[in-house]
């Protein structure tokens, strides 16, 4: 079977040192490529806002509690439980961009049963509401914990995933880029309120950096714009004049069938239905500007998810019709599952940004490049439980 532009490039984007269409800096070709930008490397360029460990691990946790207290409010969410594995037959696991390898096992007593450590709960969410009856205009958040086998091993990715995982249910009449943006509002509004915090509560260490606005940007726009630079040249270019940004219409391809700006799965945002921007898809990514590393930083990804018809067309321009054969395909199909929008907002990724840390591995316990590791040690930038730990 011939595989179209979309389907090759979602595998290219897996595979290759770098492709063109995703936006990402990373180049595994190259030695020590998971290291923060050179000038943070640089003598000086880099004091990490906490030396006392301990004191990092309460400011940790003061974020995380406010930051989820400030979305659960915002948004309408009850906080629930959610699962640390699913089964493969189900197809409940997000399949991200078709090709990565997800952390699998079986029980020792059911060898022939798979379970997969999840990617993320973008489709578990839906059905998930659909399971604790949540009605319309109210949602769910999760801690979701996963693991990312086949991603990127550098100073803002990890094998390790944690985010605030969330759906919420909609009418049908909602599925429009005014309810898009209306909650997009709401959660930069909950990022913004927990800097604004943390900086009064630690004054002497953070400083708050973000605007007190979001502004909506179409990818499209972006890429007729700027038809030459790279999707992270034009993440860099809007982020750096506005602060924060919401980037809306991410999946898809140009006319001349390259990525339109990064890669999204077909069965669960929608970025094919057409908004009165010009532009197509409901979904989008949340970027700041990252004052410290001096670049785009994201946060998000969100949006308001395919119905039926959508969901048909996207699994058909990426050659995997056969989803649909799926259990949560098939409820999704039959109208058993609620309409929603939904995201999942990273919480060592926000933790990062608003601690003012250079590596991801200051505020998460990961694995990552044993001579990076040391290297990082050089600036004081020391990783927790590894960056103090020598073999």
């Amino acid at each position: 079977m011939m595989m179209n532009s979309l389907a090759l490039l979602c595998l290219l984007s897996a595979t290759a040192p770098t492709v063109s269409g995703l936006a990402t800096t990373f180049d595994r070709t190259k030695t020590l490529a998971g290291l923060p930008p050179p000038h943070v490397m640089a003598k000086g360029g880099y004091t990490p806002s906490f030396e006392d460990k301990l004191e990092q691990e309460e400011a940790l946790t003061l974020l995380k509690t406010t930051f989820e207290d400030n979305l659960k409010a915002n948004v309408n969410l009850v906080r629930v439980s959610c699962p640390m594995f699913l089964t493969k037959s189900s197809g409940f696991n997000d399949n991200l961009n078709g090709v990565e390898r997800p952390a699998t096992f079986a029980p020792r007593d059911f060898q022939d049963v798979k379970l997969e450590v999840p990617f993320s709960l973008a489709k578990w969410k839906r059905w998930a509401n659909l399971y604790y009856k949540v009605p319309s205009g109210k949602g769910i958040v999760t801690d979701m914990r996963g693991l990312r086998c086949d991603d990127d091993i550098d100073f803002t990715h990890s094998l390790y995933v944690d985010q605030w995982d969330w759906e919420k249910v909609i009418d049908v009449d909602d599925r429009n880029m005014d309810y898009l943006q209306d909650t997009v509002k709401q959660i930069y509004k909950a990022v913004y309120d927990t800097e604004q915090s943390l900086a009064k509560k630690y004054d002497s260490k953070l400083t708050a950096t973000l605007p007190k606005d979001i502004v909506f940007v179409s990818s499209d726009d972006m890429v007729a714009k700027y038809p030459d630079a790279t999707p992270k040249e034009r993440e860099n270019i809007i982020c750096k004049e506005h602060g924060a940004v919401f980037l809306m219409g991410i999946g898809g391809t140009k006319p001349c069938g390259e990525l339109r700006h990064d890669g999204r799965a077909p069965d669960y945002d929608d970025w094919i239905t057409p908004r009165p921007d010009g532009g197509t898809g409901l979904n989008g990514d949340l970027l700041v500007w990252n004052e410290l590393l001096q670049g785009s930083f994201e946060i998000s990804s969100m949006g308001i998810r395919v119905n039926p018809e959508v969901m048909e067309k996207q699994l058909e321009l990426c050659n995997v019709s056969e989803r649909k054969d799926l259990a949560w395909h098939r409820m999704l199909l039959d109208g058993s599952l609620p309409q929603t929008i939904g995201g999942g907002i990273g919480q060592s990724r926000l933790s990062q940004l608003l601690l003012g840390c250079a590596h991801l591995g200051e505020v998460q316990h990961g694995w990552y490049d044993p001579e990076e590791v040391e290297v990082l040690k050089d600036i004081n930038c020391r990783l927790l439980g590894l960056g103090e730990f020598e073999e």
